[in-house]
């Protein structure tokens, strides 16, 4: 049993590992060219940044007092 979890804990550390350095294209490859409109080619940082919509702001708006839920015409009993 030991032999099993020794590798799974060592393959679970190592994966917690992350790369800190920039990354890079491969070699022969290059950056996409640049949006249509643009003469300025993106970094790798430029995309990798996520828009606003795709990373919202949280919101911390606590409820002021319980409500009933709405009547929901989808909730069916299992058949």
């Amino acid at each position: 049993m030991r032999r099993i979890l020794a590798p799974l804990a060592l393959a679970a550390a190592l994966a917690g590992c992350g790369q800190k350095a920039d990354l890079e294209p491969l070699a022969g490859q290059s950056l996409p060219p640049a949006p249509y409109g643009s003469e300025v080619r993106p970094t790798s940082e430029d995309l990798l940044a996520l828009d606003p919509q795709a990373a919202p702001e949280r919101s911390v708006e606590l409820r002021k007092r319980s409500e009933e839920r709405e009547d929901d015409p989808f909730d069916l009993p299992p058949e």
